[in-house]
């Protein structure tokens, strides 16, 4: 991009904006990219696209997209757990607790 463009987008009362699509271009961002903001001392702002982190992972992002779209597309196919799978599970698993906030180990350990 060798010229400059001076583009706008406003806040809405929740302080969100669309990115606007000269921009999204110029940045190669995609839905549920990142991005990243550098604020130097004179009060100038540069957005950059973000580079995922090792954390993020792109399958999981797509799969859950996939999911919300899908949900959304047919609530219908949204079912309940019932009791009797409930019960079945806790059979599985007997007293076996889970931390959620704990890493699991590698392989190699």
């Amino acid at each position: 991009m060798s010229a400059t463009h001076d583009i706008e987008s406003t806040l809405t009362d929740r302080y969100q904006t669309t990115v606007p699509e000269t921009v999204r271009r110029a940045l190669r961002l995609g839905k549920r990219d990142k991005i990243h903001y550098s604020v130097r001392p004179n009060g100038e702002v540069v957005m950059t696209r973000a580079e995922p982190s090792a954390g993020d992972d792109p399958v999981l992002g797509q799969f859950l997209g996939f999911l919300a779209r899908d949900l959304a597309s047919h609530p219908e196919r949204l079912l309940a757990v019932d009791a009797a799978l409930v019960q079945r599970l806790r059979s599985l698993v007997g007293n076996v607790e889970v931390e959620l906030d704990v890493a699991l180990p590698a392989d190699d350990e």
